[in-house]
């Protein structure tokens, strides 16, 4: 049985290509890395049963977005929240065992209703696979995504999509 769950050295691993193999999904490293576990994945399940992934990112103080987005007025920046969810959808695809190196494709609607602030604690990641299409051509997942922080939903996305490409 596949693992449906990884902690942080996992999703190390998995940006060094040691989790995927070379050549396949990698995630990045810090301080791109938006997340540091994940605590669901499926190729099954979710809101669709097409596939989910579950993930959660710890929010200090000091993390490096706080100290330049803005000066006085410390704010992450709403597209590091979309990266992140552009990662798991990658990651789901390689962990589904696919190959091929990751890429965002695009995203058809981004709401940015909350933000993440120093004093948050948690944010949570929530992708559901709507598609997950391999065919000898074409190797691409269309998710849904939200990010919650400490609970509340703070973005909401339609339409990502992540292609893995053997180039």
């Amino acid at each position: 049985m596949a693992r449906t769950s990884f902690d942080r050295d996992d999703l190390l691993a998995c940006a060094r290509g040691d989790l995927f193999g070379p050549g396949n999904a990698q995630l990045p490293e810090p301080p791109m890395l938006m997340m540091d576990r994940i605590t669901d994945i499926s190729a099954d399940g979710g809101l669709h049963g097409k596939g989910h992934v579950v993930a959660e990112f710890d929010i200090t103080p000091d993390l490096w977005f706080f100290a330049c987005h803005f000066p006085g007025n410390p704010i992450m920046p709403g597209c590091l929240g979309l990266d992140g969810l552009w990662q798991l959808t990658g990651f789901n695809l390689g962990w589904r065992g696919w190959q091929g190196r990751g890429y965002a494709l695009g995203v058809g609607e981004v709401k940015l209703t909350g933000m993440v602030r120093p004093d948050r604690k948690m944010l949570t990641y929530k992708v559901d696979f709507t598609k997950a299409i391999q065919t000898r051509r074409l190797t691409m997942g269309v998710a849904d995504g939200i990010v919650e922080a400490d609970g509340e939903v703070i973005y909401q996305v339609r339409d990502m999509k992540v292609a893995l490409s053997a180039g």
